[in-house]
């Protein structure tokens, strides 16, 4: 099932910015409730992995099952499997049309692709999780050209990714390259995540 609830909430208990902004850090770096500031408890080594794992799949907005399913295609490639795994949560399209900044959130993203307002190479795509290839354009369909949504984010977006490039103007973009290592943050240990599912198989 995925989360619907609170992005600042989940962000305060995994003590960990899954929007990547930070701000729901900022000013309450520790868990909510009543007691969050003083919960403090020592995890086991399954339970840092179980968390590693959490900070990345609700980073990406991934239910469980599609998340396994991104694992075991990375195990099979011929890179170290957690990066692999991270480049394909890079390429899912409701995530380069976040990073676009054809939305300001990848919850949004996922809506406009659900919706019908993406296409890929010309051809409508309506799948949140359709893994796009290098070199693929996405944009608005022209009829969703007018959307104001897109258009207030794109305006608000300061943000700007090396691994892929935009047309304001025309709102469309080009997938460019594979996002590296380096580019992605440094406070998600993918190791433990392998380690996580490497127990289960």
């Amino acid at each position: 099932m995925r989360y619907t609830g609170s992005d600042w909430k989940r962000s305060r208990r995994l003590g960990f910015s899954t929007l990547e902004t930070g701000k729901e850090l900022a000013k309450r770096p520790y868990g909510p409730g009543q007691h969050g500031a003083n919960r403090k408890k020592k995890l086991s080594e399954y339970g840092k992995q179980l968390v590693e794992k959490q900070k990345l799949r609700q980073m990406y907005g991934v239910n469980e099952r599609q998340f396994r399913r991104l694992f075991m295609i990375a195990l099979s490639s011929n890179e170290v499997t957690g990066i692999a795994f991270m480049k394909l949560l890079e390429s899912r399209l409701d995530n380069l049309v976040f990073r676009m900044g054809f939305a300001r959130t990848r919850r949004g993203a996922r809506q406009l692709v659900n919706h019908g307002h993406i296409e890929v190479n010309g051809k409508k795509v309506d799948i949140p999780s359709y893994l796009c290839q290098v070199g693929d354009v996405i944009a608005l369909r022209e009829g969703s050209k007018d959307l104001k949504v897109v258009k207030e984010s794109l305006d608000s977006v300061a943000a700007k990714y090396a691994w892929v490039e935009v047309d304001a103007e025309k709102l469309s973009g080009k997938y460019i390259r594979e996002v590296e290592r380096k580019e992605l943050p440094q406070e998600i240990a993918e190791s433990q995540i392998v380690e996580y599912y490497n127990r289960k198989l």
